[in-house]
């Protein structure tokens, strides 16, 4: 490295830590590579997006920071990384059925070598003398014990490869639930709204938090089967995903419920968006695939609150969930507070 260069990237880092101190942004590698980028200015579209998300939320949530990350900084090699993870676990599971009947194979050779055995008391009703039938025994026997050893040793084997593609499978599993977005939905998951949330109660700047459920899901499960009840949820996914402007950001939450972040707006302008997105999900129409036909009686209710300085992320929640739960038993469909 140039003594030129080297100063530059000094200067970068001097630059970088002050910002994310005051951004109270965690000093993690994917962070100070966001942020030296920010300061080297080397990304001008990521620049932009990172100075309208401070603006909006008066700091960067650690979500949009590792999304921001992902689609400027990262490598093809760490983008592609989910698609081999799911290739991976594709063939963990091809290996781990193929396992199981490799290992119900051998243990059928083996008993099918037991029941050999127990034939040769008939030999000698036969004819063989029975100097031949012990020759025969000895051979057999010599034999079977190189082929017990054999297939025990290959039972031992694919029973302790089995056991490790099992661990590697939980592990994989582990990771996807670390991952930041939900896989059906394409919306960010739980675990990135917990750390968002948490980030932002602590910083304690303004939003508005929405608790959206689909009405009656159930029912179209039963009615119609998962598939069309996935399809509903990409639906409805979508929808939200319309109304994310202004650093608005959406979630799913779980199952069916999503939720919304909405930086440095009230309850008043919050409970209106909510409101119009309840009107935009009346609209939503979804082809059920094994009779064609058309469904649009799809509806949501709605829970919104305001954060108010020293709420945590759970107490903001909760707010947010009872009013949703009251929305539901006052007949679904609608958005609560009814007014503010």
């Amino acid at each position: 490295m140039s003594k030129k260069l080297f100063q530059q990237s000094t200067e970068n880092l001097r630059k970088a830590v002050p910002l994310m101190i005051k951004n109270q942004v965690p000093t993690t590698p994917t962070n100070y590579a966001l942020w030296y980028t920010y300061v080297d200015n080397s990304v001008p579209q990521m620049n932009k997006e990172l100075d309208q998300t401070i603006a909006d939320y008066g700091m960067c949530p650690p979500a949009t920071g590792e999304t921001l990350y992902r689609t400027y900084i990262a490598s093809k090699t760490e983008t592609d990384i989910r698609q081999l993870r799911t290739s991976l676990e594709l063939l963990l599971n091809e290996v781990t059925h193929s396992m199981s009947d490799t290992l119900a194979d051998t243990q059928e050779f083996q008993t099918m070598i037991d029941k050999n055995f127990d034939c040769l008391a008939r030999v000698e009703d036969e004819g063989l003398s029975f100097d031949e039938v012990m020759e025969l025994v000895r051979g057999l026997i010599s034999e079977s014990k190189e082929i017990r050893h054999s297939t025990r040793f290959l039972n031992n084997q694919l029973n302790n490869a089995s056991a490790e593609v099992t661990r590697l499978k939980a592990q994989l599993e582990q990771v996807q639930q670390d991952a930041l977005y939900d896989g059906l939905s394409g919306l960010l998951n739980r675990r990135a709204l917990d750390n968002d949330l948490a980030s932002i109660c602590a910083a304690n700047q303004p939003f508005s938090f929405i608790l959206v459920d689909i009405d009656h899901f159930k029912k179209f499960n039963d009615e119609y089967g998962h598939l069309f009840g996935d399809s509903v949820i990409k639906a409805i996914a979508r929808r939200l995903q319309l109304s994310c402007r202004d650093g608005i950001t959406a979630y799913r939450f779980g199952g069916e419920e999503f939720a919304l972040l909405v930086p440095a707006k009230n309850l008043r302008i919050a409970r209106q968006l909510a409101e119009s997105i309840r009107r935009a999900v009346e609209k939503v129409s979804v082809k059920d695939k094994r009779s064609n036909q058309q469904v649009d009686t799809i509806t949501a209710s709605f829970g919104v609150t305001e954060f108010t300085p020293g709420d945590s992320a759970s107490l903001l929640i909760d707010r947010a969930d009872k009013q949703l739960y009251e929305a539901k038993r006052l007949g679904r469909n609608r958005v609560l507070p009814m007014s503010v």
